[in-house]
Protein backbone atom coordinates (compact mmCIF):
# COMPACT_ATOMS: atom_id res chain seq x y z
CA UNK A 1 0.00 0.00 0.00
CA UNK A 2 1.11 3.11 -1.29
CA UNK A 3 -0.12 6.37 0.83
CA UNK A 4 0.32 9.46 -0.62
CA UNK A 5 0.64 13.27 0.69
CA UNK A 6 -2.66 14.68 0.93
CA UNK A 7 -2.79 18.65 0.85
CA UNK A 8 -6.28 18.47 0.68
CA UNK A 9 -8.13 21.62 2.45
CA UNK A 10 -10.89 19.22 3.57
CA UNK A 11 -12.04 16.96 4.25
CA UNK A 12 -8.67 16.30 5.11
CA UNK A 13 -5.89 13.85 5.76
CA UNK A 14 -6.34 12.29 8.86
CA UNK A 15 -3.20 10.49 11.12
CA UNK A 16 -2.24 7.10 10.08
CA UNK A 17 -2.61 5.72 13.34
CA UNK A 18 -6.10 6.68 13.66
CA UNK A 19 -7.04 5.29 10.67
CA UNK A 20 -4.83 1.83 11.64
CA UNK A 21 -7.14 1.55 15.04
CA UNK A 22 -10.52 2.29 13.10
CA UNK A 23 -9.81 -0.31 11.04
CA UNK A 24 -8.96 -2.98 13.42
CA UNK A 25 -11.83 -2.26 15.46
CA UNK A 26 -14.10 -1.96 12.44
CA UNK A 27 -16.17 -5.26 12.88
CA UNK A 28 -15.67 -5.60 16.90
CA UNK A 29 -15.41 -2.08 19.47
CA UNK A 30 -13.22 -3.39 22.33
CA UNK A 31 -15.14 -6.73 22.33
CA UNK A 32 -18.53 -5.62 21.80
CA UNK A 33 -18.67 -7.68 18.50
CA UNK A 34 -20.03 -4.52 16.98
CA UNK A 35 -18.97 -1.54 14.82
CA UNK A 36 -19.32 1.85 16.17
CA UNK A 37 -21.49 2.44 13.16
CA UNK A 38 -23.90 -0.30 14.23
CA UNK A 39 -24.10 1.11 17.98
CA UNK A 40 -27.06 2.58 19.61
CA UNK A 41 -26.13 6.47 20.69
CA UNK A 42 -27.93 5.39 23.85
CA UNK A 43 -26.22 1.82 24.85
CA UNK A 44 -23.46 1.77 27.11
CA UNK A 45 -20.74 1.33 24.36
CA UNK A 46 -21.21 4.62 22.31
CA UNK A 47 -22.12 6.36 25.53
CA UNK A 48 -18.09 5.97 26.87
CA UNK A 49 -16.98 6.89 23.74
CA UNK A 50 -18.68 10.07 23.77
CA UNK A 51 -18.02 10.92 27.28
CA UNK A 52 -14.51 10.28 26.73
CA UNK A 53 -14.07 11.96 23.41
CA UNK A 54 -15.71 15.13 25.03
CA UNK A 55 -13.21 14.53 28.13
CA UNK A 56 -10.21 14.68 25.61
CA UNK A 57 -11.00 18.12 23.97
CA UNK A 58 -11.78 19.47 27.32
CA UNK A 59 -8.05 18.42 28.36
CA UNK A 60 -6.53 19.65 25.18
CA UNK A 61 -8.28 22.88 25.20
CA UNK A 62 -8.15 23.40 28.77
CA UNK A 63 -11.76 24.65 28.42
CA UNK A 64 -13.63 25.99 31.33
CA UNK A 65 -16.21 24.14 33.63
CA UNK A 66 -18.75 26.98 32.74
CA UNK A 67 -18.41 26.43 28.99
CA UNK A 68 -20.50 23.57 27.57
CA UNK A 69 -18.83 21.38 24.85
CA UNK A 70 -21.68 19.93 22.11
CA UNK A 71 -21.51 17.05 19.33
CA UNK A 72 -23.52 18.67 15.97
CA UNK A 73 -24.27 18.16 12.22
CA UNK A 74 -24.73 20.66 9.74
CA UNK A 75 -20.67 22.18 9.50
CA UNK A 76 -19.75 25.58 9.77
CA UNK A 77 -22.49 26.52 6.72
CA UNK A 78 -25.31 25.39 8.87
CA UNK A 79 -23.73 27.47 11.64
CA UNK A 80 -23.81 30.70 10.45
CA UNK A 81 -27.55 30.37 10.83
CA UNK A 82 -27.78 28.36 13.82
CA UNK A 83 -25.12 30.85 16.03
CA UNK A 84 -26.93 34.14 15.02
CA UNK A 85 -30.44 32.28 16.29
CA UNK A 86 -29.12 31.67 19.40
CA UNK A 87 -27.01 34.21 20.36
CA UNK A 88 -28.96 37.29 19.18
CA UNK A 89 -31.10 37.01 22.44
CA UNK A 90 -33.06 40.53 21.91
CA UNK A 91 -30.53 42.47 20.50
CA UNK A 92 -30.79 43.68 17.14
CA UNK A 93 -27.31 43.53 15.01
CA UNK A 94 -23.91 41.31 15.02
CA UNK A 95 -20.12 42.69 14.41
CA UNK A 96 -18.32 41.10 11.67
CA UNK A 97 -14.76 41.55 10.54
CA UNK A 98 -14.72 40.57 6.79
CA UNK A 99 -11.20 38.55 6.10
CA UNK A 100 -12.40 36.70 3.10
CA UNK A 101 -14.48 33.56 1.53
CA UNK A 102 -15.76 32.16 4.63
CA UNK A 103 -16.46 35.29 6.30
CA UNK A 104 -18.64 36.71 3.45
CA UNK A 105 -20.33 33.32 3.58
CA UNK A 106 -21.19 33.94 7.35
CA UNK A 107 -22.04 37.78 6.80
CA UNK A 108 -24.25 36.59 3.94
CA UNK A 109 -26.54 33.93 6.33
CA UNK A 110 -26.42 36.67 8.66
CA UNK A 111 -28.20 38.82 7.65
CA UNK A 112 -31.11 36.85 7.67
CA UNK A 113 -31.76 37.16 11.03
CA UNK A 114 -29.88 40.65 12.34
CA UNK A 115 -28.59 43.98 11.37
CA UNK A 116 -25.06 43.49 10.33
CA UNK A 117 -21.94 45.61 10.98
CA UNK A 118 -19.01 45.34 8.83
CA UNK A 119 -16.97 46.22 11.52
CA UNK A 120 -13.20 45.83 9.14
CA UNK A 121 -12.66 44.67 5.92
CA UNK A 122 -9.93 42.96 4.33
CA UNK A 123 -11.67 43.33 0.97
CA UNK A 124 -9.26 46.47 -0.39
CA UNK A 125 -6.35 44.69 -0.23
CA UNK A 126 -7.57 41.42 -1.87
CA UNK A 127 -7.93 39.37 1.41
CA UNK A 128 -4.34 39.31 2.12
CA UNK A 129 -4.02 40.58 5.44
CA UNK A 130 -6.44 40.74 8.88
CA UNK A 131 -7.44 44.39 9.35
CA UNK A 132 -5.76 46.23 11.93
CA UNK A 133 -7.73 45.83 15.42
CA UNK A 134 -7.05 49.38 16.12
CA UNK A 135 -9.33 50.34 12.77
CA UNK A 136 -12.21 48.18 13.98
CA UNK A 137 -15.63 50.22 14.38
CA UNK A 138 -17.58 47.63 16.87
CA UNK A 139 -20.92 48.44 18.04
CA UNK A 140 -20.74 48.22 21.69
CA UNK A 141 -24.26 47.03 21.49
CA UNK A 142 -23.98 44.14 19.47
CA UNK A 143 -24.73 41.00 20.30
CA UNK A 144 -21.68 39.28 19.44
CA UNK A 145 -18.33 39.87 17.25
CA UNK A 146 -17.84 37.39 14.89
CA UNK A 147 -14.25 36.27 13.00
CA UNK A 148 -12.79 33.60 10.97
CA UNK A 149 -9.79 32.45 12.74
CA UNK A 150 -8.35 31.09 9.57
CA UNK A 151 -9.54 31.32 5.87
CA UNK A 152 -8.82 28.15 4.21
CA UNK A 153 -9.49 29.76 1.02
CA UNK A 154 -7.15 33.06 1.41
CA UNK A 155 -4.36 31.52 3.56
CA UNK A 156 -5.20 34.76 6.15
CA UNK A 157 -4.91 33.55 9.87
CA UNK A 158 -5.33 35.37 13.32
CA UNK A 159 -2.15 35.29 15.16
CA UNK A 160 -3.40 37.36 18.17
CA UNK A 161 -7.07 36.94 20.01
CA UNK A 162 -8.95 40.32 19.23
CA UNK A 163 -10.00 42.16 22.58
CA UNK A 164 -13.64 43.47 21.78
CA UNK A 165 -14.61 44.26 25.50
CA UNK A 166 -17.68 43.30 26.92
CA UNK A 167 -19.22 41.60 23.82
CA UNK A 168 -19.21 38.29 23.33
CA UNK A 169 -16.19 37.01 20.70
CA UNK A 170 -17.77 34.40 18.76
CA UNK A 171 -14.95 32.32 15.97
CA UNK A 172 -15.32 29.91 12.99
CA UNK A 173 -12.23 28.03 14.27
CA UNK A 174 -13.22 25.37 11.32
CA UNK A 175 -9.51 25.36 10.06
CA UNK A 176 -7.32 25.51 12.59
CA UNK A 177 -8.89 24.60 15.77
CA UNK A 178 -6.25 22.10 17.92
CA UNK A 179 -3.64 23.48 15.72
CA UNK A 180 -2.22 25.30 18.73
CA UNK A 181 -3.64 26.58 22.68
CA UNK A 182 -6.26 28.75 22.50
CA UNK A 183 -7.40 30.41 25.52
CA UNK A 184 -10.87 29.47 25.76
CA UNK A 185 -11.97 32.06 28.21
CA UNK A 186 -11.42 34.57 25.57
CA UNK A 187 -14.33 33.30 23.34
CA UNK A 188 -18.06 33.63 23.93
CA UNK A 189 -18.21 30.73 21.14
CA UNK A 190 -16.04 28.63 19.11
CA UNK A 191 -17.07 26.45 16.63
CA UNK A 192 -15.63 24.33 14.09
CA UNK A 193 -16.86 21.55 11.29
CA UNK A 194 -14.33 18.74 12.00
CA UNK A 195 -13.18 17.67 8.85
CA UNK A 196 -9.89 19.72 8.69
CA UNK A 197 -8.11 19.27 12.04
CA UNK A 198 -10.38 16.98 14.06
CA UNK A 199 -12.22 13.89 11.68
CA UNK A 200 -14.47 13.01 8.88
CA UNK A 201 -16.89 15.18 7.90
CA UNK A 202 -20.15 14.97 8.86
CA UNK A 203 -19.21 16.31 12.68
CA UNK A 204 -19.83 20.12 14.24
CA UNK A 205 -17.94 20.75 17.20
CA UNK A 206 -19.55 23.94 19.57
CA UNK A 207 -17.82 25.56 22.90
CA UNK A 208 -20.29 28.03 24.22
CA UNK A 209 -20.36 29.84 27.66
CA UNK A 210 -23.24 28.97 29.60
CA UNK A 211 -24.59 32.63 29.75
CA UNK A 212 -25.45 32.39 26.26
CA UNK A 213 -27.57 29.62 26.73
CA UNK A 214 -31.58 30.31 26.33
CA UNK A 215 -34.08 32.43 24.83
CA UNK A 216 -32.96 31.65 21.13
CA UNK A 217 -34.86 32.88 17.81
CA UNK A 218 -38.22 31.54 18.22
CA UNK A 219 -37.87 29.76 14.60
CA UNK A 220 -34.65 27.78 15.51
CA UNK A 221 -35.17 24.04 15.39
CA UNK A 222 -35.39 22.37 18.65
CA UNK A 223 -32.02 20.35 17.73
CA UNK A 224 -30.26 23.30 16.67
CA UNK A 225 -31.03 24.86 20.21
CA UNK A 226 -27.83 24.98 22.10
CA UNK A 227 -29.55 24.48 25.23
CA UNK A 228 -31.91 22.03 24.15
CA UNK A 229 -28.50 19.99 22.83
CA UNK A 230 -26.50 21.02 26.16
CA UNK A 231 -29.54 20.00 28.31
CA UNK A 232 -29.42 16.16 26.41
CA UNK A 233 -25.38 16.29 26.31
CA UNK A 234 -25.49 15.87 22.67
CA UNK A 235 -27.61 13.50 22.13
CA UNK A 236 -31.41 15.00 21.69
CA UNK A 237 -30.76 13.92 18.54
CA UNK A 238 -28.72 10.93 16.90
CA UNK A 239 -25.67 12.37 16.95
CA UNK A 240 -22.72 11.91 14.06
CA UNK A 241 -21.52 8.49 15.96
CA UNK A 242 -18.94 7.21 13.45
CA UNK A 243 -17.43 10.95 12.91
CA UNK A 244 -17.59 11.30 16.97
CA UNK A 245 -15.63 8.12 17.27
CA UNK A 246 -12.81 9.39 15.03
CA UNK A 247 -12.63 12.57 16.35
CA UNK A 248 -11.89 10.91 19.68
CA UNK A 249 -9.30 9.17 18.37
CA UNK A 250 -7.72 11.63 16.90
CA UNK A 251 -7.94 14.10 20.36
CA UNK A 252 -5.90 10.70 21.88
CA UNK A 253 -3.45 11.16 19.11
CA UNK A 254 -2.57 14.69 19.94
CA UNK A 255 -2.29 14.06 23.42
CA UNK A 256 -0.09 11.48 22.84
CA UNK A 257 2.07 13.66 20.49
CA UNK A 258 1.98 16.28 23.63
CA UNK A 259 -0.60 18.25 23.29
CA UNK A 260 -1.42 21.47 21.56
CA UNK A 261 1.47 23.39 22.29
CA UNK A 262 3.50 20.45 20.64
CA UNK A 263 1.52 20.72 17.71
CA UNK A 264 1.99 24.34 17.77
CA UNK A 265 5.95 23.90 17.61
CA UNK A 266 5.13 20.77 14.78
CA UNK A 267 3.10 23.59 12.54
CA UNK A 268 5.11 26.25 13.08
CA UNK A 269 7.90 24.50 11.64
CA UNK A 270 6.01 23.03 8.57
CA UNK A 271 4.77 26.65 7.64
CA UNK A 272 8.27 28.01 8.14
CA UNK A 273 9.79 25.52 5.65
CA UNK A 274 7.53 26.16 3.11
CA UNK A 275 7.00 29.81 3.65
CA UNK A 276 10.51 30.06 3.78
CA UNK A 277 11.45 28.69 0.44
CA UNK A 278 8.79 30.75 -1.21
CA UNK A 279 10.50 34.03 0.06
CA UNK A 280 13.41 32.88 -1.92
CA UNK A 281 12.25 33.01 -5.31
CA UNK A 282 10.42 34.75 -7.72
CA UNK A 283 9.15 31.59 -9.92
CA UNK A 284 6.67 31.61 -7.33
CA UNK A 285 4.70 34.08 -5.31
CA UNK A 286 2.87 34.06 -1.68
CA UNK A 287 0.35 36.86 -1.69
CA UNK A 288 -0.66 36.50 1.89
CA UNK A 289 1.11 39.81 4.64
CA UNK A 290 4.05 38.14 6.41
CA UNK A 291 2.11 38.44 10.00
CA UNK A 292 -0.97 37.45 8.66
CA UNK A 293 -0.07 33.83 7.03
CA UNK A 294 -1.41 30.66 7.69
CA UNK A 295 -0.17 27.77 9.50
CA UNK A 296 -2.86 25.71 7.83
CA UNK A 297 -3.18 26.65 4.45
CA UNK A 298 -0.64 28.09 2.28
CA UNK A 299 -1.69 29.66 -1.15
CA UNK A 300 0.88 30.32 -3.76
CA UNK A 301 0.86 30.54 -7.62
CA UNK A 302 3.78 29.95 -9.91
CA UNK A 303 4.87 33.22 -11.83
CA UNK A 304 3.57 32.01 -15.31
CA UNK A 305 0.21 30.32 -14.55
CA UNK A 306 0.62 28.88 -17.52
CA UNK A 307 2.65 25.96 -16.27
CA UNK A 308 0.13 25.50 -13.56
CA UNK A 309 -1.31 22.28 -15.53
CA UNK A 310 2.48 20.77 -15.66
CA UNK A 311 3.21 21.56 -12.13
CA UNK A 312 0.10 19.43 -10.31
CA UNK A 313 0.71 16.72 -12.96
CA UNK A 314 4.24 16.10 -11.40
CA UNK A 315 3.56 16.80 -8.43
CA UNK A 316 0.78 14.20 -8.55
CA UNK A 317 3.22 11.73 -10.12
CA UNK A 318 5.46 12.59 -7.18
CA UNK A 319 2.97 11.69 -4.66
CA UNK A 320 2.01 14.65 -3.58
CA UNK A 321 -2.38 15.23 -4.35
CA UNK A 322 -5.05 18.24 -3.87
CA UNK A 323 -2.67 21.36 -4.62
CA UNK A 324 -4.60 23.10 -6.57
CA UNK A 325 -5.85 26.26 -5.46
CA UNK A 326 -9.21 27.01 -5.01
CA UNK A 327 -11.79 27.78 -7.94
CA UNK A 328 -12.58 31.36 -6.56
CA UNK A 329 -8.55 32.51 -6.11
CA UNK A 330 -6.74 29.96 -8.95
CA UNK A 331 -3.22 28.76 -8.15
CA UNK A 332 -1.66 26.68 -5.37
CA UNK A 333 -2.59 25.87 -2.24
CA UNK A 334 -1.33 23.51 0.75
CA UNK A 335 -3.30 22.45 3.58
CA UNK A 336 -0.83 21.34 6.36
CA UNK A 337 -2.97 20.32 9.20
CA UNK A 338 -1.98 18.59 12.21
CA UNK A 339 -1.81 15.43 10.32
CA UNK A 340 0.43 16.49 7.75
CA UNK A 341 3.76 15.66 8.53
CA UNK A 342 7.04 17.45 8.34
CA UNK A 343 7.97 15.07 5.54
CA UNK A 344 5.50 15.75 3.42
CA UNK A 345 6.35 19.24 3.21
CA UNK A 346 9.67 18.64 2.96
CA UNK A 347 8.82 17.06 -0.68
CA UNK A 348 6.86 19.55 -1.54
CA UNK A 349 9.53 22.13 -1.23
CA UNK A 350 11.98 19.48 -3.30
CA UNK A 351 9.66 19.08 -5.72
CA UNK A 352 8.89 22.64 -5.92
CA UNK A 353 12.91 23.38 -6.27
CA UNK A 354 13.12 20.81 -9.16
CA UNK A 355 10.33 22.11 -10.78
CA UNK A 356 11.30 25.58 -11.07
CA UNK A 357 15.08 24.35 -12.16
CA UNK A 358 13.55 22.58 -14.63
CA UNK A 359 11.08 25.47 -15.66
CA UNK A 360 12.21 28.44 -14.76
Amino acid sequence: MTRVFNFSAGPAALPEPVLRQAAEEMLDWHGSGMSVMEMSHRGKEFISIATEAEAALRRLLAVPANYKVLFMQGGAIAENAIVPMNLLRGKAGIDFVDTGEWSKKSIKEAKKYARVNVAASGEAGGYTAIPPRAEWKLDPDAAYVHICSNETIGGVQYHFTPDVGAVPLVADMSSDILSRPVDVAKYGLIYAGAQKNIGPAGLTIVIVRDDLLGSPHPALPSAFDYKTVADNESMYNTPPTYAIYIAGLVFQWLEQQGGLAAMERHNRAKAALLYDYLETTSFYKAPVAKDCRSWMNVPFKLADEAKDAAFLKGAEAAGMVQLKGHRSVGGMRASIYNAMPLDGVRALVAYMKDFEAKNG
